[in-house]
């Protein structure tokens, strides 16, 4: 009976050696199992839906202008004496640029001096006139009131001739005084005429100085030392400007806006503009638009003011501007591969909890560049396929792969 029990404790420590060999085989055997299940599953790529904010912009192409471009011309004729600038060469605002010789403006200013010294002179005889003309007609006028006032106080003791002789006295140093007076007020008039004269002659000889409008570059330089420029002002002849300067400082980048976002043109907005050539970005606002569709080309021009601090933008270079029409916070938003659109629907496919795919239409609302916005169809957090959806239907069971938005378009 002993012998018996002995042999039963060694079988059943065989069985336990054997089945705790057993369970390792089973689970391996289980795993491989799963793996050769999910083996045959296909990876979907997909993201999270989530609250972000989201912009609608409009990319329009354009071509910056100088803010200002002037043609400087001289204001009188003459030869250039002398030219400070060339082409390239930063100015600012007062500078002289070229000096005009112009000889015979010497001697016509010379003359106005002299004009003016005459016409003083004159007013000086005119007064000494005027004052001996008022001294003899005071005398004149006393001696016929003096006669007047005898002969009524005793009539008959002057006679008629004799008073008759001082009122003719008194009455024409009445109107000589008048004529001097006259003489006066012309010599004094012919003094202003002089003076205007020589005002005028003065701010011609200032005009020889030609000197920069505002602050800017040199774009053109058209003339030489020595060359002779016809006055800007004259209509006889094509006058040649001296140089072209232009604002540089800030520029304006001119837009044609498409008609559909013309009511979402505003002024004061921000801009970021980028400049191919140059591999920058600016910002610029919105500063002048021309309120009116072109019929030809169903645009409205539009400017936008750039800086341009440390001279890098030129003239004629084009830049890409996104004009920001529209802006929603916090809003649900999927990139744009991940809705698929047949005329007015769009639809997403889900990838559920069970890793089955379903398919959702969505109701888009503001629209961006690379996000849309889901107004209703999708949750937050829920796993939308994006990429190419081709491959998967509705029911495939897939493997999710959680993926970087900004990667969506690579699948």
């Amino acid at each position: 009976m002993k012998t018996r029990r002995t042999y039963v404790v060694i079988l059943l420590s065989t069985v336990g050696v054997s089945m705790a060999a057993l369970f390792p085989l089973l689970g391996r055997k289980a795993k491989a199992g799963a793996e050769d299940a999910s083996a045959g599953l296909e990876p979907a790529p997909v993201v999270l839906a989530q609250l972000r904010a989201i912009s609608e912009t409009l990319t329009v192409s354009g071509e910056f202008r100088p803010f200002q471009e002037v043609d400087v011309h001289a204001k009188i004729a003459g030869y250039i004496r002398r030219i400070y600038v060339d082409v390239g060469d930063h100015i600012r605002t007062g500078q002289t640029i070229a000096v005009l010789e112009v000889p015979e403006l010497n001697a016509q200013r010379e003359g106005a001096e002299a004009a003016v010294r005459r016409a003083r002179d004159a007013i000086r005889r005119a007064r000494g006139n005027f004052d001996r003309a008022n001294s003899l007609h005071a005398a004149a006028h006393l001696d016929y009131s003096r006669l007047k006032e005898a002969s009524r106080v005793r009539p008959g003791l002057i006679a008629e001739q004799e008073l008759d002789d001082a009122q003719a006295k008194d009455r024409e140093g009445e109107a000589q005084m008048a004529a001097d007076q006259a003489s006066l007020s012309e010599a004094r008039n012919q003094l202003d005429v002089a003076l205007a004269d020589e005002k005028q002659l003065t701010a011609m000889g200032d005009y020889t100085r030609i000197v920069a409008p505002f602050a800017g570059v040199i774009t053109r330089r058209y003339v030489d030392n020595g060359a002779l420029v016809q006055a800007g002002t004259s209509s006889n002849t094509q006058a040649l400007p001296v140089v072209s300067v232009c604002q540089n400082d800030v520029f304006r980048l001119t837009l044609p806006v498409p008609e559909s976002a013309v009511p979402l043109i505003r002024l004061g907005s921000r801009v970021s503009v980028r400049v191919p050539s140059l591999e920058r970005n600016f910002i610029g606002r919105v500063s002048r638009f021309a309120d009116a569709v072109s019929e030809d080309t169903r645009t409205m021009h539009t400017e936008v003011d750039v800086p341009n601090p440390d001279g890098a933008i030129v003239a004629g270079m084009y830049a890409e501007t996104n004009l920001m029409l529209a802006r929603k916070e916090s809003v649900l938003a999927l990139p744009v591969p991940a809705v698929s659109r047949n005329g007015s629907t769009a639809s997403v496919l889900i990838v559920n909890r069970q890793g089955r795919i379903e398919q959702r239409q969505v109701q888009l609302g503001l629209e961006g560049d690379s996000e849309v916005e889901i107004v209703s169809g999708v949750k937050a957090n829920e796993r939308v396929v994006v990429g190419s959806s081709a491959r998967f239907r509705p029911g495939d069971v897939v493997i999710p792969k959680l993926v970087a938005e900004n990667q969506g378009d690579n699948f």
